[in-house]
């Protein structure tokens, strides 16, 4: 069965950095699409980036040019890389995949296998 399990949260001040990593087993990360989304405290689910099969990326406008998402094929690893922190950055992060490209690769609906998160707070 696949199983998503995220590490790298922690707590950083604003501006700080820091990397996440989504471990994947049961799926291949370099057949199919890759994403990390987050939420935060009463609000909804928000699709951050994603990676397809062939490389290409999608980024959400409030962390384009602070964060990147790349991947390990042969580790089956996602990770993301994210610069100059802020505040608003604050939430649970969620890897996710399915067993297809990325069509939809920001919309929380497109996939149904989820990572158990990891907490990021920065202050």
């Amino acid at each position: 069965h696949v199983q998503l399990v995220e590490s790298g949260g922690g707590s950083v001040q604003s501006g700080g950095s820091l990397r996440l990593t989504c471990e994947a087993s049961g799926i291949s990360a370099s057949t199919y699409c890759m994403a990390w989304f987050r939420q935060a405290p009463g609000k909804e689910r928000e699709g951050v980036a994603a990676i397809d099969s062939d490389g290409g990326t999608s980024y959400a406008d409030s962390v384009k040019g602070r964060f990147t998402i790349s991947k390990d094929n042969a580790k089956k690893t996602v990770f993301l890389q994210m610069f100059n922190l802020k505040p608003e950055d604050t939430a649970m992060y969620y890897c996710a995949t399915d067993r297809r490209r990325c069509l939809f690769p920001l919309s929380k609906t497109w996939y149904n296998y989820w990572g158990q998160g990891t907490q990021v707070t920065v202050s």
